[in-house]
């Protein structure tokens, strides 16, 4: 597996992996009534940001994640990022990589730290993931997420320092 930045004919690659993953309805805060413009404008990141894709040795898209400042101004010190696997590759280690890669970036890119503003609770793989690549779970808005069978579920705000 091999991540590199994306390019404007990745889109056609990656456009089913966010469609499956905000049709879930269960892990991101996107509507999934988007159609494949609106998303694509969301998802993929102008500089100073980025987005990427992990690519199978055939060039099969397997994920992409996107990074950037988590605010503007005074905020712009402190990155965030956003995964999505697609379904046939969860369980390989692919978002591991891609926020490994994602973390590594964003500390060249000169930022100080990486927040996640909206972590579904019942993410229960990312949050995992991201505790043991050193995030702290900084906060929980109770109830802010309405989860497709759960319910209305938390949000944690994740953080750590670069």
């Amino acid at each position: 597996m091999r991540i590199r930045d994306c390019t404007d004919a990745d889109w056609r690659h990656i456009w089913p992996i966010v469609e499956d993953v905000i049709t879930a309805g269960d892990t991101f805060v996107y509507d999934p009534a988007w159609p494949a413009e609106v998303a694509r404008k969301v998802w993929m990141e102008r500089p100073p940001g980025r987005t990427s894709v992990a690519v199978d040795d055939d060039g099969t898209v397997l994920g992409t994640a996107k990074m950037g400042p988590n605010r503007p101004g005074p905020g712009s010190h402190v990155a965030t990022a956003s995964f999505m696997v697609s379904a046939a590759a969860r369980g390989r280690g692919v978002g591991r990589a891609l926020c490994e890669d994602a973390l590594d970036w964003t500390r060249r890119a000169g930022f100080a730290a990486m927040q996640f503003n909206a972590v579904a609770e019942t993410n229960t793989a990312a949050v995992a993931l991201y505790l043991r690549l050193g995030f702290t779970v900084i906060g929980t808005v109770p109830e802010s997420f309405a989860h497709p069978t759960r319910g209305r579920v938390g949000l944690h705000v994740m953080h750590r320092f670069l």
